[in-house]
This record gives structure tokens, sequence and C-alpha cells, in this order.
């Protein structure tokens, strides 16, 4: 068989000089599409959850937001292997599913079971899901800057503005760029309103801290206008606190 392709090969020489240079010409614009990686990324299709607990010992942290969270993951279609790390104030889960498992599908499985969970967490406790990204992705960091303050140190108001300008300019603009899992801001003050109590006052006018903090909740509450389509001439609006 070999002998007669050979012997075919030769007679045939203008029919295999053609499809030898057909084969090099697709080889070489192939090879400009080509991905390349000196690190190819071998990992296997995973979905993390990390909840962050402030305050609770590893110990709790296991017992009160891990496990249920385990329990309520048991099962996921795909579902291969389920680890978990607790530590002080944080616990991260790992979901392992099969190659053949959509990574986006999965996550919305693992959101499903999140939601069912929720009411068992504690109070003021909300698990996450971590980016669709793995530890050999490629990562970038930038910094804002003006021109010719390399040397100059910032003041606590303008570092403060610059973490704003980040967080609610920059970083929503970047995050629509096509492969960019998550942005992370580092350094700068984020901007915050303090209310600083004296306790002697508090103290003195019989008030508890609870009827500080409903204060403070019913100022920050946002609730939708209303608007009156006919009012008469005779009414009188007083705005009262």
């Amino acid at each position: 068989m070999i002998e007669s392709f050979i012997r075919g090969s030769l007679n045939q020489r203008l029919i295999v000089m053609v499809i030898s240079a057909m084969l090099i010409i697709g080889g070489f614009f192939a090879s400009q599409k080509l991905s390349l990686d000196a690190f190819p990324d071998v990992t296997n299709i995973q979905v993390q959850i990390a909840t962050v607990a402030s305050g609770k010992s590893p110990e709790e942290v296991e017992r009160f937001i891990t496990v249920p969270i385990e329990i309520a993951m048991t099962g996921l279609p795909g579902l291969v292997e389920m680890r978990s790390l607790n530590k002080d104030s944080l616990s991260l889960i790992t979901l392992v599913f099969t190659d053949q498992t959509d990574v986006y599908f999965a996550r919305q499985l693992a959101m499903e079971r999140l939601m069912q969970v929720q009411d068992e967490m504690p109070k003021d406790v909300a698990p996450i899901l971590g980016p669709v990204s793995t530890g050999l992705g490629e990562i970038y960091q930038y910094t804002l800057e003006l021109p010719g303050e390399e040397n100059r140190q910032l003041t606590i108001p303008e570092l403060t503005n610059r973490r704003t300008i980040n967080d609610w300019v920059v970083r929503p603009m970047l995050r629509n760029i096509n492969g960019v899992a998550e942005i992370n801001s580092q350094g700068g003050y984020v901007k915050q309103y303090q209310v600083l109590v004296n306790p002697d006052r508090l103290a003195h006018y019989k008030i508890k801290m609870s009827r500080v903090y409903e204060a403070l909740e019913k100022n920050n509450i946002n609730s939708g206008a209303g608007y009156c389509q006919k009012v008469p001439s005779n009414f009188l609006f007083v705005v009262r606190d």
C-alpha cells in the first residue's frame, strides 16, 4: 500500500506540489491566529464562594457559615469535589465541576442554592461568588496620577478623592472591557460619614445607643416620591420634620 502511494505521488508530481503549497499557505495563516501560552491554564471548572463574617473565629465560621453552604451545595449537577477553608472572619468554599460543565451554568446553580440558604446565615453576612478567573490569569496594575506630582506627597482629601474617582468612574468603565474578570481597589481612603457620639450627653438625656442607630437607619432610607394631579387653591401645605 505504501509502495502504491509513493508510486502514485511520483507519477502525479504537479498535484502533490499544489496540495503541498496549499497546506503550507493554510498553515502559515493558521499560525498567525494560534494562541500560544508558555504556561497553559489547565485549571478545572471551579466556582468559589467567599463569605466575610467580621469578628467570628474559624470554629464559628465553619459552624454557622461553611457547613450550611456545603449542605446546600450537595448534589449539584456535575459537582465532583467540594473543599473549604475557614479562617478568622472568612469562609472560602471551592466547588469543582466536570470539564463538560459550562462555568456560567455552574455559577448560576451555585447562586440559586445560595439564595435558598441566605435565611440561615447570621445577620449582615452575605456569601458572594468569586470572579471567573484562575491563578494563571494575567494581572495588571494601574495608578491615577496628575502630571508633575511624582515627588509630591498627597494629602488625605486628595487620596480620598482619587479613591472615589477610581471606585465610581474608572472601575465601572474598565469592567466593560472584554476579558476583565475583577477589579480590586487598593490604596487611598474610602469616603466615610461618621457620627461621633458623646456618651455623657446621651446619659444626660436618657437616650440609648439603639435609638441613635435607628435614627441613622431612618435618615438613610430611600423612598419614592408621590405627586398630586390637582390641588385646590385654598390648600396650604406645611412641611414638618
